[in-house]
């Protein structure tokens, strides 16, 4: 007979049971987080992954004192993982749950979750008013320089990458918010049509963590496999979106779901800032979705933002007044290119005071490249053979 665990090991378990039905179930479904449901979890998963090594070094102490006075040679250990990096959400809503031994697992689908009401723009109680009158000029004027910006296609053999630089909070759970260290984050997008498991690669912290897709115990890799979308993008799927504003914003809503009490004009926004963020987009597209945010209530414009290198910048931003935060997209006030995107309280709250940066993120590097772990100057190097 198990015994009933006490104290706060049962409190682990209540949490691990928390985020383990997080994880696909069954045919592969969309797992809708908010923002700062996503940053509970993430928070909670790092302190359990924290409290667990801690646990586990106290036992193999113990262990080591005993076998010193025992005659019987301990059987040689398998080398322990080092400690998991705090990994970093891939463009859409993916739930972050599980990291196993052989990399990052993540569960992520195209279909809609089944909670939650899917209403057009204005969802919150502001229908028919868009963003503010600057935000709307701004957005206009960054529309117009996409769509005049060249793109070089993205073939589906290859991969989207991206370079930056950034850093997010790694305070105690529920407690201070504490910006951690400065840091280089390098990420592969398999662009692939078909359903795939195997997403790409993400390089951060000085390890690779493949990016796949969590496989329910019992089910076939292909029958959990996902096709691309919203929360799987490709270039080719991009280039197939309307790029009606109206009508790409509607397709926006109606996939996305959140739960009752949470703003759903926050979770688009933040969806098509996850877009513009981390992926290659067809002029067309990158200029629809500016001018689709655009008519979402309550986005703003900030005249004064720093992104994660120290570069100033004007922002689009939204605050999630639920959570005291402000979500800024930066670009650069001259050429009107995206710059990075960080997350800011917008009030004093019991874990910070109004402007405490809570993430941030600055976009080096975007490139095209053959192969998973590529990077660019490779690419170059190998195509002049």
């Amino acid at each position: 007979m198990n015994a009933t665990p006490a104290g706060s090991e049962q409190e682990d378990r209540a949490e691990l049971d928390a985020l383990r039905r997080l994880l696909p179930a069954g045919p592969v479904e969309r797992q809708v987080l908010s923002p700062g449901r996503r940053a509970h979890h993430k928070d909670v998963l790092m302190q359990l992954i924290d409290r667990d090594h801690n646990h586990n070094h106290d036992q193999d102490q113990d262990r080591e004192k005993n076998n010193a006075d025992s005659p019987v040679r301990p059987r040689p250990r398998l080398p322990r993982l080092a400690r998991l990096p705090r990994p970093a959400l891939v463009a859409g809503s993916v739930a972050v749950a599980v990291a196993l031994a052989a990399g990052l697992t993540v569960g992520i689908g195209t279909g809609r979750g089944d909670g939650g009401a899917a209403a057009g723009p204005g969802a919150s109680g502001t229908a028919g008013r868009g963003g503010s009158r600057g935000a709307v000029v701004t957005l206009d004027r960054i529309a117009a320089v996409a769509l005049r910006t060249d793109v070089e296609p993205v073939g589906e053999g290859q991969f989207v990458y991206v370079r930056s630089r950034g850093a997010g909070n790694e305070g105690v759970f529920d407690g201070p918010v504490v910006l951690g260290k400065m840091h280089e984050r390098q990420v592969w997008f398999s662009q692939r049509q078909g359903p795939v498991t195997d997403v790409g690669l993400i390089r951060e912290y000085g390890q690779d963590w493949p990016i796949e897709v969590g496989v329910p115990d019992g089910t076939e890799p292909e029958d959990a496999a996902v096709p691309a979308g919203f929360d799987r993008p490709t270039y080719a799927w991009l280039a197939a979106l309307p790029t009606d504003p109206d009508a790409l914003l509607k397709l926006l809503y109606a996939d996305t779901r959140v739960e009752e009490g949470e703003d759903k004009d926050q979770e688009v926004f933040g969806r098509i800032g996850d877009l513009i963020g981390e992926q290659i987009m067809p002029s067309a597209t990158a200029a629809a979705f500016y001018k689709a945010t655009a008519r979402i209530p309550g986005v703003t414009e900030v005249a004064d933002a720093v992104d994660a290198v120290g570069r100033h910048g004007i922002a689009i931003a939204r605050e999630d007044t639920r959570h005291g935060t402000r979500t800024e997209w930066i670009f650069d006030p001259g050429t009107l290119d995206y710059l990075g995107v960080r997350t800011v309280f917008s009030r004093d709250t019991e874990r910070a005071e109004a402007g405490t940066v809570y993430d941030t993120s600055a976009v080096l590097e975007r490139a095209v490249v053959d192969k998973s772990g590529q990077v660019p100057g490779e690419r170059r190097r190998a195509g002049r053979g």
